[in-house]
Order: C-alpha cells, then structure tokens, then sequence
C-alpha cells in the first residue's frame, strides 16, 4: 500500500484569485476619471480596476499601480491589498515583498481578510519579512476568525505540525472542519488525513473516506490517488478494484506519479481493468520521467522481461540505473545482477559488487546473498570466506533459502567460521525447510553419518529422497549407490 501524501499548505492568493470586490461599474469612465483625478479614494480604486483588467480601456498594470497607490494612501483597505499584490507579483513595478508585505500590513490591519491571509503566508515564508511562524499564525487566526477557509486550512496544518503554535490535533480537526465544510478541497484533504489516522478524532476510515471523496469530486489530485487506494484496500468502503482503477486514472491524468504508478499495476495484474502490459508499461513510464524511482525500478522490470514493451536488456539497464541513483535498493541490486552478467552493460563484476553492496546494506537479502556468493569467489573483491560468511548471514537470518544453505557450508567445510556440523545442521535445516534440494541432501547426509544430529539413517534417507524428487543429482546418486530408489 502507498503511503497517501502529508497534510498540504495553501500559498498566496494571487491576483485571479483573491480580487473578492466587483469590478466597478460606470456608465461614464470619464466622470470616475474626473472623480479619481480630484482625490475621491473609491474613484481610484475602481480606476485602478478597470484599468488593471483592460476593460474599457487600455490595460496597464503601470496606470493600475499609479490609481491603487493614490487609494492606498489614502487608508483604502483594498487598494492596499490590491497594490500589495501587485508589488508581490511585479505588476506594472518592480517585484519587492517588503512593500507588499507593508501594504498587507495596512489592510490586514483595518480586517481585509485576504490581506490577512498574504501577510501570515509572507512571515511563514520570510518574504519581505523577519519569518516568524508566531506572527503567521498570528494573521491566519485574524482571518481565519473571520470565517476565511484558506486561513482556517493553513493555521489548521500550523496546529497540526506544532509550528508557531502548541501542537494540538485537536485544533488542527476544528479548523480543518470548518474550511472542509466551506468546499475547501484541501481542507477536506487534510481533515481526510487526520480522520485516516485517528490524530485530534476517533480514527475513522468512513470519515476518511467521506472527506476524501468530496476533495476528489473537486478534481483533487492527492486526494483521487488517496480514495483510490481506500478502494484497493478495501479501508472505509467494500474493496472494489474498479472504484480503485477510477479513481487512480482520475489522479493520473493529472500527472501524479504515484497514481500513475499504482494504475500501471493494477493493468499489470488486471485488478479493476482487462490486464495489459502494455497500458502498464504506458503509466509505469509517465511517472518514471517524473522520477519516481518505484516507477522506473518497474519500468525497467518490464524491459528485462519484455512485457508490454521489446525486451531490451539496454532499456532495462537504463532505468535500473535511474532507479538505483536514487536509492532504490531493489533497482540497485537487479543493476548489480545486470554488471555481474553483462547484461545491458558491459560486464563488470567490481560494478557489480558495488551496487550489491548498496542494496545489501539496505537489507536486501537478495543483495546480501549475492555480495556473499562475490567473496566466495574472488569476483570483484579480493577472496574472503569471512566476508562471505558475514553477508550469508545477513541474508540467511532474513530467511534467504540459497544464504542458508551457503551459510551451512561454510560451518560444514569450517571455511570462514569454526568448523562446526551442529551449525552446518542448523543451516541446512532451515534451508531444507523452504524445499532447497541441496541443502535436503546435505541435511540427509548429516543424519545418516550422524554428523553435529543423532545418526538417523532413516530420517537421512528419507531427506536424500526429498532431493532426489526434486532432480538433485548427487542425492540420486547416493540413493542409487545405496540400493534405495526415489
């Protein structure tokens, strides 16, 4: 399951967004010019609308910036957002934040909302300001008392995260719930989240759910992926693949990756759609160019494969390589698989050796078997049993079928540890569990010779025939030389 994306911020309203006034109105431009001309403030400040905005005029953000100053002046509240705006943006001036930040001081000051909110979004960014999450927050509460949803969403994720404010969950949800209850698609995102977590509210998949899918109907790209994922894990809904598939390519279209990359699998494994490779290969593709290493560790999978795509060991390489700079420690080892063969690459077992080291000291028990095997053998690295026992250990313990057995020989031989059978047995064991034919045999041979287990020539024939089944040429052997058939 993907982890579905943190609490998200709301920025600065831009000009599109926050002119909350109507464009004046006047059936005679020149008398609001006269009335501008003569110092009338809301004169000014409808001049400086229309003309901001072309209509019935020549557009000029310069002439927009000259009538909102002359109201700004003036104490007119929203001509000094206005002009704030226009200095944040570089509008018809010279960008400068500190004469924006001024101006929304002005109208903060008077109770503009929107002025509010911009000054609380500069002190939290230090733009044109000392940044102090104390006085952002300070603001955002201003507006957001006023019922200011984008205001309530910010302050909601200050409580959230504790910046500026004493964390409080609690907080967060009540603000989050009232932003939410306006429409406010990242509210309702955000309120989702704490509802999925059960952080300041009873842990609630339904409520998650419920909010989810209203910031998703908004066309919410995080919160599509999120509902998407509720619906493959069946978390607050009755699992549906198709709900799931619906709402990822909802998300997807939009360009998240990790939509993308969780749509190309349900098409890899026809869960909610008719399986395709191809289709798969398509999205695993659109969010590998984005980066997403998960994406391009599969992409490159399919290429090795030639699923969805001409098989090209080049093409796989490529990606793998993408993938493994990133630090994805799968794509790291299949890349050191790829130089220990020469596949795609030219052969190389030093490159080999050192992207199985990456994977491996993540863990990858894969990795760590296969680094063991390079030791054993001297390829890549300068020969060393105790290397090789260190890394087969590592994976073995991981439960690494193949990393047993080895493990079981080296105690068996004595060759990088104290010759030991019971170890050699205890190895042998766990591998012969998992099916391993070899390390059936060898566990047989133990018992039968009585080596580091009591001598039990039954029980070690019966795990030579185990063996024998499977193909295991020696077991057949000593069976055959034995008189005991399989």
């Amino acid at each position: 399951m993907y982890c579905p994306p943190a609490t998200r911020w709301l920025l600065a309203l831009l000009w599109a967004a926050t002119s909350t006034l109507a464009l004046g109105q006047t059936s005679n431009l020149d008398s609001l010019t006269a009335a501008a001309q003569s110092g009338v403030a809301q004169a000014q400040f409808e001049l400086g609308k229309i003309v901001y905005h072309g209509q019935g005029i020549t557009q000029s953000y310069t002439e927009a910036a000259k009538w909102y100053r002359k109201a700004a002046e003036q104490g007119d509240a929203a001509a000094q957002f206005n002009l704030g705006v226009m200095y944040e943006n570089g509008e018809g001036l010279q960008q400068n934040y500190t004469e924006a930040a001024k101006w929304y001081r002005k109208a903060a000051e008077q109770g503009d909302v929107d002025a509010q909110f911009n000054l609380g979004v500069m002190y939290g960014n230090g733009q044109g300001v000392t940044q102090s999450y104390t006085e952002a927050a300070k603001w955002y509460r201003n507006a957001a008392d006023q019922g200011y949803a984008a205001a309530q969403t910010n302050l909601g994720v200050m409580y959230e995260i504790g910046q500026g404010v004493a964390q409080s969950y609690e907080e967060a949800v009540k603000l989050f719930t009232k932003a939410a209850e306006q429409g406010l698609a990242v509210a309702q995102f955000n309120l989702a989240w704490l509802y999925y977590n059960g952080q300041g509210v009873a842990q609630s998949y339904v409520e998650a759910v419920k909010w989810y899918r209203k910031a998703a109907e908004q066309g919410d790209a995080a919160a599509q992926f999120n509902l998407g994922v509720m619906y493959e894990n069946g978390e607050g809904v009755q699992q549906n693949y198709t709900e799931a598939a619906k709402w990822l390519l909802k998300a997807a279209e939009q360009g998240d990756s990790k939509a993308q990359t969780l749509l190309a699998f349900m098409y890899e494994n026809g869960e909610g759609v008719t399986q395709s490779y191809a289709e798969a290969v398509k999205w695993y593709r659109k969010a590998a160019e984005q980066g997403l290493a998960s994406a391009q560790f599969k992409l490159a999978l399919k290429y090795y494969n030639g699923e969805g795509v001409t098989q090209s060991y080049v093409e796989a390489a490529k990606w793998y390589r993408k993938a493994a700079e990133q630090g994805d420690a799968l794509a790291q080892g299949s890349l050191g698989f790829m130089y220990e063969n020469g596949e795609g690459v030219t052969q190389s077992y030093a490159e080999a050796v050192k992207w199985y080291r990456k994977a491996a000291d993540q863990g990858i028990a894969l990795a760590q078997f296969n680094l063991g095997v390079m030791y054993e053998n001297g390829e890549g690295v300068t020969q060393s049993y105790a290397e090789a026992v260190k890394w087969y250990r590592k994976a073995a313990e991981q439960g690494n079928a193949p990393a047993q057995f080895n493990l079981g020989l080296r105690y068996d031989n004595g060759e990088g540890v104290s010759q030991s059978f019971v170890e050699a047995a205890k190895w042998y064991r766990k591998a012969a569990e998992q099916g391993l034919a070899s390390a059936q045999y060898n566990l047989g041979i133990l018992y039968y010779n009585g080596e580091g287990v009591a001598k039990d020539e039954r029980l070690g024939i019966n795990y030579t025939r185990l063996a024998a089944r499977k193909g295991n040429e020696r077991a057949q052997a000593a069976l055959r030389k034995l008189g005991y058939d399989w």
